[in-house]
């Protein structure tokens, strides 16, 4: 008996409280400016003017879009219609393009602030799950052979990319905020990458606080660990006879103020060498890894959330520039116009923040006896 009449009151509070909500008549608040502006604004806007604001012609949306449908893509309820999977991207790509912050960009679309945090957070880990490895891995076969033919036209030989880091601005962590100051003065996280000769990412590694060590980010990557411990030191497996009957494999190229050279991992010479040779082959080597710093620019440029302090928690900063990286590739891949007016935003922004990034750090890494070895033999090949 007890438990009939508990099943009753229960059976009686769910009727009250569902006649309550039948009863309500506004389940959301009502922005019809938002709907105009996605339904009737943005669908007019020439190509130019839509690449201004989304950073990416329509042609190029509509493909993100197809590809990221089953992924953003909400069923309908009876209790309201989803944003659509085009409008949710859009959403997202204005975000990022813009350094205006959550309230703007939220009373530009007509949605609430708390929606536009779970939309970013649900886009940036829909494009790193579905477009990721596909944009985003190291060259091999075919496309390998291309990366070493563009490095050439660059002077430099046995080249499968360039590798450096750039420290990604963000407001100070709740928790440990003193890992994350750099030694410019400002928080930030660690992004590393490897750049081929079209100035697309080929390999990424971010989240290390502002002031880890470069070598110890190096040391902790993925690519580190791959080279050294799964192939034996050697990135790629190909190997050319290049000077002198000695094997020279496929490197990777890095400033000079980075760990010391290693089988997989070319830089150059000390700044004070006396030899022409070794002046030659650094001047080369630098020219080539001018495509990391254009890499950087042409990121940060096209995103303009990466220029800014991002106010976004820690943990979601590593998902947000792997996907501007995916979308930068994308951009690039189907070769949509970088406009110079968006470094001039760039800098503008860096400056008015004071974002200068930090100087690399020297390292006590080993030398590799072979790793010199291969460094003299490609310097001997582009001298003589």
């Amino acid at each position: 008996r007890k438990n009939q009449r508990l099943k009753i009151r229960w059976m009686m509070a769910f009727a009250v409280l569902e006649g309550s909500l039948c009863e309500r008549s506004i389940w959301a608040m009502e922005r019809q400016h938002g709907n105009l502006f996605w339904n009737h604004t943005l669908q007019r806007l020439s190509d130019n003017e839509w690449k201004k604001h989304f950073r990416m012609g329509k042609s190029t949306f509509e493909y993100l879009a197809e590809q990221l449908r089953a992924s953003l893509t909400k069923q309908t309820t009876n209790w309201r219609t989803p944003i659509c999977h085009q409008r949710r991207l859009a959403i997202v790509l204005w975000w990022l393009a813009t350094p205006c912050e959550y309230r703007t960009v939220a009373n530009i679309f007509g949605i609430g602030i708390s929606t536009l945090c779970g939309l970013v957070r649900e886009v940036c880990e829909a494009i790193k799950h579905v477009l990721y490895k596909k944009y985003i891995r190291l060259p091999e076969g075919h496309r390998l052979d291309n990366t070493i033919d563009g490095f050439m036209k660059r002077e430099f030989l046995q080249c499968a990319g360039a590798i450096d880091g750039t420290h990604i601005p963000v407001i100070a962590p709740s928790q440990n905020p003193g890992h994350y100051y750099n030694r410019k003065g400002w928080h930030s996280v660690i992004m590393q990458a490897v750049v081929d000769h079209k100035f697309c990412f080929t390999d990424t590694y971010v989240g290390w606080p502002g002031k880890t060590h470069d070598a110890r980010v190096l040391a902790n990557s993925d690519l580190y660990i791959l080279a050294e411990e799964n192939r034996n030191g050697y990135l790629f497996a190909r190997e050319i006879c290049l000077f002198e009957q000695k094997l020279c494999y496929i490197v990777l190229l890095a400033i000079p103020r980075t760990p010391p050279p290693r089988r997989w991992l070319m830089k150059g010479f000390p700044g004070n060498t006396e030899s022409n040779d070794e002046r030659i082959f650094n001047h080369r080597l630098s020219s080539a890894c001018m495509v990391v710093e254009n890499a950087f620019g042409r990121l940060k440029g096209r995103w303009r959330r990466l220029s800014k302090r991002c106010d976004i928690d820690t943990s979601l900063v590593s998902d947000v520039v792997i996907a501007c990286c995916v979308l930068h590739n994308v951009c690039e891949v189907r070769r949509e116009l970088y406009l110079p007016v968006w470094d001039q935003q760039r800098k503008e922004v860096e400056r008015q923040q004071g974002l200068q990034q930090p100087a690399r750090e020297e390292t006590d890494l080993f030398y590799e006896p072979h790793a010199c070895e291969i460094r003299n033999a490609i310097m001997a090949s582009i001298t003589e």
